[in-house]
């Protein structure tokens, strides 16, 4: 009988088996994958570079990067952060460095280096690691002595088991079958399609801006004459930040954190939903037409389109311009009013329809999951089984890009190892 094994090869299973083995030695360990490769996912996170961890070394602040799981785990980051993460690898030889945006990578700037390093560890720590098996049951031994678990090879006796299976279906099952509720797992950290001129032609335009999720509009849908006194529709959800025009739409940090924090709701939607984009984040259409008069008067014997007007990528702007019914030859001097108050709105309250989602570069993540009312996150335990643990993203916990994700992992982890290895 094994005394510790662990369902999933990826961050978090060989982070749990790695910790279990450095906290008590003389423990029997094995990991079973699914596939015939192990970490996967972390050889092409971070574009290939995996961003292990992020530069938030302040508890209660990192939490606030987890649409769910952001109260679970301010304990757990007092235990084990950012820090720890960082002085893991540095201490085995993965050298790091944190970048302009917070986000930490190995100074190699390949996943390979994260990867080398926890198959050494297992190897140097005599953990088992066994591939191209996939489990198909998993049931308590009788009076609580630990674990049958059946995989498409064998089958295995256990006295504890770890599920870091990820986002794995036939887990959530069969983890349902023990009794264990799992919340519908949804996508998270998603970009979003979106057709229309005013950003087609235009890929790799950057800036910053804020983009709120309005929803459908409340107006009555028998009713098509559009109404000025119609207030536009308060935003369900908002975010702050860089916007990337892709070929198919808007990415972005800004655009990443509102389908994180919106993943269950924009599923309710279908994915097909209305955002408006203030492309200038620090005023309000209001206070821009004033703005634009001036400049209207200033200058007026220049051409509307040859004018860098406002802080924004030219190809933006003149799509904007465009798109507020002005020509290429209009000058400011013949622009009218309506114009003006057209060029407003498009730079300060623009409106889009998605139409569906795209994923975000090879970062799959998923909302949903074990329900975290029934884990000790003291210990990362069921609450409904004992000696049956969980790690990584196999409970209903996620975060924004950039290392959080991975933060999840390796906290859940090393926890769950210390009292693993602290009982018989």
């Amino acid at each position: 009988m094994l005394d510790v094994l662990i369902i999933g090869g990826g961050a978090a299973g060989f982070f749990t088996a790695i910790q279990t083995a450095l906290a008590n030695p003389k423990l029997n360990i094995a990991i079973l994958e699914r596939g015939k490769e192990v970490l996967t996912k972390v050889k092409v996170s971070g574009g290939g570079r995996c961003n292990v961890a992020h530069a938030e070394f302040d508890p209660r602040a990192l939490t606030t990067n987890y649409p769910r799981g952001e109260r679970e785990l301010l304990g757990p980051f007092h235990t084990f952060s950012s820090a720890e993460t960082m002085a893991f690898f540095q201490e085995r030889n993965v050298p790091l460095k944190i970048e302009a945006d917070g986000r930490i990578f190995p100074e190699s700037n390949t996943s390979q280096s994260v990867i080398d390093c926890f198959v050494q560890e297992t190897d140097r720590l005599g953990i088992t690691v066994l591939k191209n098996s996939s489990v198909i049951a998993i049931q308590p031994l009788d009076c609580e002595k630990g674990w049958q678990v059946q995989s498409i090879r064998k089958v295995y006796q256990a006295q504890k088991v770890v599920v870091a299976s990820g986002s794995n279906p036939k887990i959530w099952e069969l983890l349902k079958g023990l009794g264990h509720s799992i919340v519908p797992p949804v996508p998270s950290l998603f970009t979003f399609n979106i057709k229309d001129d005013r950003i087609i032609g235009i890929p790799g335009v950057s800036t910053t801006a804020r983009v709120m999720i309005t929803g459908k509009s409340k107006q009555n849908s028998k009713i098509t004459v559009p109404l000025k006194s119609l207030a536009p529709p308060e935003a369900l959800l908002q975010s702050e930040g860089p916007v990337l025009i892709t070929h198919w739409g808007l990415s972005g940090p800004a655009i990443l954190k509102l389908s994180a924090w919106g993943a269950v709701l924009l599923n309710t939607y279908d994915y097909k939903f209305k955002i408006r984009v203030n492309w200038l984040p620090d005023f309000h259409e209001n206070a821009v037409l004033p703005y634009l008069l001036e400049v209207k008067d200033i200058e007026a014997k220049k051409t509307v389109l040859r004018t860098h007007a406002v802080a924004l990528p030219r190809r933006l702007w003149i799509n904007l311009v465009k798109a507020s019914g002005i020509s290429e030859t209009t000058k400011w001097a013949d622009i009218s009013k309506n114009q003006l108050q057209q060029l407003a709105q498009h730079l300060c309250s623009s409106e889009f329809q998605v139409d569906g989602k795209s994923t975000f570069k090879e970062e799959f993540v998923t909302a949903g999951g074990v329900d975290l009312k029934e884990i000790n996150f003291k210990t990362f335990e069921s609450k409904l089984h004992p000696n049956l643990y969980f790690a990584g993203e196999v409970i209903n916990v996620d975060a924004l890009t950039g290392g959080f994700n991975f933060q999840n992992a390796w906290t859940g982890g090393y926890i769950a190892a210390q009292a693993i290895a602290q009982t018989k």
